[in-house]
């Protein structure tokens, strides 16, 4: 699916997300026009999903992130759908991923300090529906955190 050359731009792209169409085409000694298709190609077939701002929430006051392992009431045959549509609306839940296994679906949960974290705790995240068991688990430290793909 892909070649050398697409392999080239990519890793380029992971090295310096930031770097502009025209500096990107210099460094691959290629046009820019040439770049732009194969970008829109790379689009077209999914590899490229789109470009976005990596926010440091941390940066934004945020102290704390707890990750929740929910095990969900599987007798209810909606327990997933209305679940995850509740957990969505949750400001602080920046992340939801599902399992098969014990545990069937994991929110990652960021607040300003303990209480804030308390709070959501206890006002939102207890009231989604369908909750069999939950297991909070802190953050101490994010070892590896890179998306950057070996290409």
């Amino acid at each position: 699916m892909l070649d050398d050359l697409d392999r080239r731009i990519l890793r380029h792209m992971q090295a310096d997300p930031e770097q502009s169409i025209p500096d990107l085409a210099d460094r691959l000694t290629m046009t820019t026009s040439r770049l732009t298709r194969r970008l829109e190609k790379l689009h077209e077939n999914g590899v490229l999903r789109g470009q976005c701002a990596v926010i440091n929430w941390q940066a934004l006051g945020y102290a704390v992130e707890v990750s929740l392992r929910t095990t969900l009431d599987k007798t209810q045959s909606r327990a997933f759908d209305d679940f995850i549509v509740a957990a969505r609306d949750i400001p602080e839940v920046i992340e939801i991923q599902t399992f098969l296994g014990q545990v069937d679906v994991r929110l990652s949960v960021i607040a300003r300090d303990m209480a804030h974290y308390q709070e959501v705790y206890r006002t939102r995240i207890l009231t989604l529906p369908h909750i069999a068991d939950i297991e909070a688990l802190m953050h101490v430290a994010r070892i590896k955190s890179d998306e950057s793909l070996p290409v």
